[in-house]
């Protein structure tokens, strides 16, 4: 399902980039010249041509959320478009992966040199504890603003919607809930799936979203609890359990539902009224041990060939430039979010949910 579309999100983002000092490229080392064979015959020319030595070397390190697919086809594309660097990643949900940063920079220095994990109200903690760097990629200038932050530490690599998925098997389309008061509707008793907010990012983003909405808020979720949704520790766990019937209908993420059903699993997402959108930044750690290649990679990833891979893999581009292949034409409303309360109140939030549903 391929359509271009202008994503113009009602969210409000605060989002930036952060740099690493700058410095020239690594050549990589020449190779060892062969100047005699094994029977003693010469076989350098000194008028040769010297063989060509790769413009780029060494590695970069991300750490980040998203599903393997995706990173793996990142790190192709990446070391396709510079040979001779390595890149490798960590991937783990979003509040393992940040647990992981502060206790590195507890311990005097992150491993990483990329991190892109969750949504911009991650990035706040992250940046107060002076793990970024400010970085203007020369990619984001065709960006909306909206998308880069105003102090410039982190920018917007992503778009995820949060909606409504269900199992194709157990639930005709014409019965789907269509609305998130839908999923209070009793004959979803027992049968509603989400991931943990303390686990997943998107679902925290989701959370914190509908509970600073005058329109939902804490009500909304006890309401929610009271009808027998079950939380799953994870997004994948989330996704598979609803795949496997376990459950009927579930909050979840529109890229990944959209990958098991390209695999053949029995799922299908529609983005509700009122769908909650969120942009996920990318960040350059501060100091971090391969600057240079560090800021290859951020650029590569807002690079219009960067998002084309992330798009293949059923994300949403952040550039209009770019051809979508999840089709958002039919998103009726997208929730209005207040940036600066979701960043006040996440944490509070946070713990009333937990609250509600007896994980405190």
């Amino acid at each position: 399902m391929k359509k271009a579309i202008s994503l113009i999100l009602a969210l409000v983002l605060a989002l930036a980039l952060c740099a690493c000092s700058a410095g020239a490229l690594r050549p990589s080392a020449p190779a060892t010249d062969i100047s005699e064979a094994p029977d003693g015959v010469t076989v350098d020319d000194p008028d040769a041509e010297p063989a060509p030595t790769l413009p780029y070397s060494g590695e970069v390190v991300l750490y980040s959320s998203m599903q393997e697919d995706q990173l793996q086809a990142v790190k192709e594309g990446f070391e396709a478009a510079y040979p001779g660097i390595t890149m490798t990643y960590q991937f783990g949900s979003t509040s393992a992966i940040e647990k992981q940063i502060f206790s590195e920079a507890d311990a005097g220095q992150v491993n990483a040199d990329v991190i892109w994990v969750g949504d911009a109200v991650d990035y706040v903690a992250i940046k107060q504890r002076g793990i970024l760097q400010k970085y203007s990629s020369p990619e984001a200038a065709g960006l909306d603003p909206a998308y880069v932050d105003a102090d410039g530490y982190y920018t917007a690599a992503r778009l995820v919607g949060v909606g409504i998925a269900y199992n194709t098997l157990t639930v005709p389309a014409k019965d789907a809930p269509k609305s998130w008061e839908d999923l209070l509707d009793p004959r979803w008793a027992g049968q509603i799936v989400m991931s943990d907010p303390g686990a997943a990012g998107t679902t925290k983003y989701w959370m914190n979203a509908m509970m600073c909405s005058d329109q939902y808020g804490a009500g909304y979720m006890q309401q929610l609890r009271d009808n027998g949704c079950v939380l799953e520790s994870g997004t994948t766990a989330t996704h598979h359990q609803l795949a496997s019937q376990v459950y009927q209908v579930g909050v979840c993420v529109d890229y990944v539902t959209a990958g098991l059903a390209a695999d053949g699993s029995p799922v299908a997402f529609l983005y509700p009224e009122n769908t909650v959108t969120v942009a996920s930044p990318i960040g350059l750690v501060a100091n971090c041990a391969n600057v240079d290649n560090a800021k290859l990679l951020y650029d590569f990833i807002l690079s219009k060939k960067g998002q084309e891979i992330l798009v293949a893999h059923n994300l949403v581009s952040v550039r209009r430039d770019v051809e979508q292949s999840v089709d958002l034409s039919s998103i009726p409303s997208y929730l209005s979010c207040d940036f600066a309360r979701l960043a006040a109140e996440g944490d509070a939030n946070l713990a009333e949910f937990n609250r509600i549903f007896g994980l405190d």
